[in-house]
């Protein structure tokens, strides 16, 4: 069968009828990830994306295997298996928990629906670079929230709150930093955001805390209508290739995002893996535990060099070069490379942030930095 041009597959005779996005989109610059490779390496130590060292549970494992004979049917839309599983462990309603494409995409589906073009998204100096630009694609101004010592700086996200703020986002655990805000603290700001604000607490990391003073926010949600909790799969449960995470939040609020989100926006075997995952709690405290040892070997090994390790409480942490003369983060990564190990470079010349790894990757880390250090 032959086919012939028509009027409505020719050329354009003007380029400049092309679509155009929206002129929001000229601010947009696309996330970055940790870097994955080093060229003329086969073998690397990935150490830029704090990702799991152990991987998720067998038990995951086995799970997303058997998943594997349905892959031709649609997931459960309800997400019912993996909601029931999370309420288990968390002793929170299932009625209340939302799964999406990795707790980011349910970020970006409360930031879509709760702000609008020129209202305001409130958040600290280091954060969730997705946030931000969420937010942008929305038309919203964002109001950054200075930091101190590193910690979010509770005072000043409340000094900074205005009858335009509509949506507040927070990481505790924070990341770069890898510091967390302490209870009393998260109460204060609680109590002290207005009810018409949306506040997400993103607790990415919260799995990996062991503070006799820390809140990962879930207790709040059964009493406050306008606080969410989002958590994901893809750093402690080791399922970040699945793609996987949940939100917690007052049932008006989930229900607006159930009506945006798509109805298939979780995969089966992904929940199946993340079901799975959920019931192995001792894995989860054996990465815990293993994180926790090498985050104090870490920071007493570099200290006795000189060299400052913002205190952690995640996967990683973060370096400070700003007191090492003629040292810095730049060189710092690139010797890491040359030694085949891929940290995560700063915005500046001053940090660089590293991966908790295996026992091998860690000493493999700490042998560069001394050598590097010391030359």
């Amino acid at each position: 069968m032959s086919h012939t041009t028509s009027a409505h597959t020719a050329e354009p005779d003007n380029i400049s009828e092309a679509p155009r996005p929206l002129r929001r989109m000229d601010d947009l610059a696309p996330y970055k990830q940790g870097k994955i490779s080093i060229p003329g390496r086969e073998t690397v130590i990935k150490l830029s994306s704090n990702e799991s060292c152990f991987g998720p549970s067998p038990r995951a494992i086995e799970a997303y295997q058997a998943a594997a004979a349905s892959v031709h049917r649609y997931p459960d839309g309800t997400q019912a298996q993996l909601r029931q599983a999370i309420a288990r462990v968390h002793d929170i309603d299932p009625d209340r928990i939302v799964c999406g494409n990795g707790s980011e995409e349910l970020i970006g589906l409360l930031i879509r629906c709760y702000l609008g073009e020129n209202e305001e998204l409130l958040l600290t100096q280091n954060h969730f670079m997705m946030c931000s630009i969420y937010g942008k694609a929305q038309a919203a101004s964002i109001v950054l929230a200075p930091e101190k010592g590193f910690v979010v700086d509770v005072d000043a996200l409340l000094e900074r709150i205005t009858p335009k703020t509509r949506v507040i986002s927070v990481a505790n655990p924070n990341n770069p930093t890898g510091t967390y805000v302490p209870a009393a603290d998260i109460t204060r700001l609680i109590e002290g955001v207005p009810e018409n604000v949306l506040l997400i607490l993103d607790g990415a990391y919260a799995e990996y805390v062991d503070r006799d003073d820390f809140d990962d926010g879930l207790y709040w949600v059964d009493g406050m209508s306008n606080v969410v909790v989002t958590r994901t799969f893809s750093k402690i449960y080791g399922l970040a290739g699945l793609r996987i995470g949940w939100a917690y939040g007052p049932a008006p609020i989930i229900e607006v995002v159930n009506r945006l989100r798509t109805p298939f926006n979780a995969s089966g075997p992904a929940m199946a893996a993340a079901a799975a995952a959920v019931a192995d709690q001792a894995h989860v405290a054996m990465s815990r535990e293993h994180t926790a040892r090498w985050q104090e070997r870490i920071r007493q090994s570099l200290a006795r060099l000189g060299l400052k390790v913002v205190p952690s409480v995640t996967n990683f942490y973060l370096l400070d070069f700003s007191s090492m003369p003629g040292k810095s983060a730049v060189e710092a990564s690139a010797f890491l490379e040359s030694n085949g190990i891929i940290p995560r470079p700063g915005s500046s010349d001053r940090f660089v942030r590293i991966t908790i790894g295996t026992d091998a990757e860690n000493e493999a880390v700490l042998e560069s930095l001394t050598r590097y250090l010391s030359s």
